[in-house]
């Protein structure tokens, strides 16, 4: 069901912030500071785990149970090799094996955490797919006629495999594979190469990147055994697929565009749209989405020099974790990358940096945290509007709350860009105010949007200058 693919990114250019200044944020702070701390320090919903790594220094998580409970992907071992992980919270992480070399990497985990997939070295030091439980341990899903084979991606029950292997002529092709059937070649788009990266939750539908006549690489979908060339971004080139929503209509992944720089992209009903980057950087890529559709995660430029993991909704647009989440980041930590994404869009898995410890690991983050009484009772806001409407310089942005929480405010470009983060603080009933001071970004149309748990609420402002 998912595709991990490793690629960081590079140095980007500097970034500019909004302006915000909170008329009653003294009286709030006299106020509701004790309740505030006791909600806080009873154990907020949210969480986020770092999974160490196997004695080695890094580790990175690709993929992630339905549930959360079961997380898997590579970490370095105290021997220093490469080995597949399979982490829960009472068991901590465990190396599940190779096929008799030193290395092994996991990809892919079916819904109920029973199934994983990817790659491991055999005896002789050859890459094989391999197709991982706890009763039968890791089996060897062979190749289409050459000597190395990797797997990539998993249906929900586990039955459908996808990667790419080796050919008889020693290329390397996108391939499907069943319990019933084995190993079976996707073609290509025209050239002599294709990988498959993810599939849908049926198993149905097949996405990766192969290449067409003239050599390009393209992104594809493959169903009922044709292969459709997805193209690239206007004016772009290299397209890649990297994963799939549950029915096979939303596709994600990256490509380079008319400027030559790497992008996120969304593709639906035969339109690839790309999905925009962090402010301050130009290059993202897009891992993984929600069964729906609706959720796309990945990693994007920052101006710290350092890549942000980010996640992206139809609504809110594209944010960097580590700003939604701060309050759960400290001490210098940064969150990377985000590899894969639950299928209801609760859990996020991926790599970044724990300060506590110095290393590079693999995190798992739970965007909604337990269910309890207390939990399934959610807020509600509205917002009221701004004034004023157009504005000049500076307007007053007012909203209400049905009840006290944890609230995001910010501002959007009407390309869904982040701009302005102006509040992300737990907040009391009521009606609340908050200046917005555009005088430092360019006239044109601009959106607040107002997070309040799992919904949002948009209003449009106009910047005149």
């Amino acid at each position: 069901m998912q595709c991990k693919n490793f690629l960081f990114l590079g140095k980007v250019p500097g970034r500019m912030f909004g302006c915000i200044r909170n008329r009653h944020s003294v009286l709030r702070v006299v106020l509701f500071f004790a309740v505030w701390l006791s909600a806080w320090t009873s154990g907020a919903a949210q969480s986020l785990t770092w999974l160490g790594t196997l004695g080695g220094d890094w580790s990175v998580a690709l993929d992630v149970s339905a549930d959360g409970s079961v997380v898997i992907g590579v970490a370095l071992n105290s021997r220093g090799q490469e080995r597949a992980f399979r982490w829960t919270a009472s068991s901590g992480m465990e190396d599940i094996g190779a096929l008799g070399g030193w290395n092994s990497a996991a990809y892919g985990i079916s819904a109920d955490g029973g199934v994983i997939v990817g790659w491991a070295l055999n005896a002789n030091g050859d890459s094989r797919a391999f197709r991982w439980t706890a009763s039968g341990g890791m089996q060897d899903l062979g190749t289409l006629g050459g000597r190395y084979s990797w797997a990539y991606g998993i249906s929900s029950n586990g039955s459908v495999v996808v990667g790419r292997s080796y050919d008889t002529n020693g290329y390397g092709r996108a391939f499907r594979w069943t319990t019933s059937g084995g190993m079976q070649d996707l073609g290509t788009l025209g050239g002599v190469y294709s990988a498959a990266y993810g599939v849908s939750s049926d198993g149905l539908v097949v996405v990766g990147k192969a290449r067409t006549t003239n050599g390009e690489g393209h992104a594809f979908r493959w169903s009922n055994g044709t292969l459709q060339d997805l193209g690239v971004l206007p004016s772009g080139y290299e397209g890649w697929a990297s994963n799939v929503s549950s029915d096979g209509s939303v596709i994600v992944g990256w490509s380079g565009d008319a400027s030559q720089s790497l992008r996120a992209f969304r593709w639906s009903k035969g339109v690839m749209a790309d999905i925009g980057a962090l402010l301050g950087g130009n290059l993202s890529l897009a891992r993984d989405v929600s069964a729906d559709g609706s959720i796309i995660v990945g990693t994007a430029s920052h101006p710290n020099n350092q890549n942000h993991a980010f996640r992206w909704t139809s609504v809110g647009g594209i944010e960097d974790l580590n700003e939604t989440y701060s309050n759960m980041i400290r001490n210098g930590s940064i969150l990377s990358d985000a590899y894969s994404i639950s299928p209801d869009g609760r859990y996020i898995v991926g790599l970044g940096y724990n300060a506590a410890t110095g290393r590079t690991e693999a995190f798992l983050l739970d965007t909604q945290g337990p269910s309890s009484v207390a939990d399934q009772f959610e807020p509600t806001g509205e917002l009221l509007g701004t004034f004023p409407n157009p504005f000049r310089s500076t307007t007053t942005i007012r909203f209400r709350l049905s009840d006290g929480g944890r609230i995001r405010l910010a501002v959007y470009d009407v390309l869904g860009r982040h701009i302005a983060t102006l509040l992300d603080d737990w907040l009391p009933a009521g009606e609340q105010r908050v200046e917005f001071d555009g005088s430092r970004i360019p006239a044109g149309m601009y959106l607040c949007r107002l997070f309040v748990g799992t919904r949002v609420y948009q209003h449009p402002m106009l910047l005149l200058k």
